[in-house]
């Protein structure tokens, strides 16, 4: 990931009320870069002397929680399509999550392996063993920032389903609507190929529906089946981190300011 890149979350005005997309571009090009330019410039075309008195106080704030690495405090604040922008600042304190279940859909069904990557660290929660609500609790509390590939849609309903006291409060990145918005589809896998992530040779071809077996077999008795299993969860944890780089790259040259793409050139 490019470094110029961490430097997105303070261009961004896009969670100030009445600042979209178009109105962001456009101070961008007016000069208008960073927090710092806004609050020094005494005024800003189209936006009222109250307006910029209100935007004033919010971005002071805002500097101030981000000083103190305060990722929740922006959780609200951002709309959820919009996290991508805090990743690349909270990214050496990001989780990378991915879960594993007996194939049976939220209410009923069972988690079997929930998979935290973060800090260069792998942590594999088993259901019977290590999975507990607390010690899920403790494990993603000390993040700052969650990243996961459809997450919004499976993981973390099936883990507040599962777990409903639960705090998930962080700001959270969901890679499969981030790459909708370049043009990439398809499901993890696929979109992990497009972008030239890879697995090991023994991975090839698993999916989900392997790791119900798997999991199954495992019940059974196998300890290989065990052991690929953990395997396929970790991939799938650890291949969302180089691919959060790329995603939020491309992002950033999409979305982001003029000056900061020419810095990334």
């Amino acid at each position: 990931m490019s470094a110029s890149y961490s430097l997105m979350l303070h261009s961004t005005f896009i969670f100030l009320q009445g600042i979209g997309e178009s109105t962001e571009r456009l101070l961008w090009e007016a000069g208008i870069t960073d927090w710092d330019i806004f609050l020094q410039t005494t005024t800003i075309p189209h936006i009222s002397a109250s307006r910029k008195e209100l935007y004033d106080r919010l971005l002071k704030d805002a500097r101030a929680q981000l000083h103190q690495q305060n990722s929740r405090h922006f959780t609200k604040m951002f709309k959820a399509r919009e996290h991508w922008r805090l990743y690349p600042h909270f990214r050496q304190n990001t989780a990378f999550v991915d879960i594993e279940t007996n194939g049976i859909p939220a209410p009923h069904g069972k988690i079997t392996v929930v998979g935290i990557y973060g800090r260069g660290q792998m942590t594999s929660l088993v259901e019977g063993e290590t999975l507990s609500e607390r010690r899920l609790q403790d494990e993603l509390a000390s993040y700052d920032f969650l990243v996961t590939f459809f997450g919004s849609g499976f993981d973390l309903p099936f883990l507040k389903t599962t777990y409903p006291d639960l705090i998930l409060d962080q700001p959270h990145l969901d890679l499969c609507f981030a790459a909708r918005r370049l043009g990439l589809k398809g499901g993890l896998k696929s979109i992990e190929q497009q972008l030239g992530c890879h697995r090991a040779t023994s991975l090839e071809g698993l999916t989900g529906l392997d790791a119900v077996r798997l999991w199954e077999e495992w019940q059974g008795g196998s300890q290989p089946s065990r052991d690929l299993l953990l395997t396929y969860n970790e991939a799938d944890c650890k291949n969302l981190e180089p691919l959060a780089d790329l995603i939020c790259d491309q992002m950033t040259r999409k979305y982001g300011p003029p000056e900061m793409i020419a810095m990334a050139s």
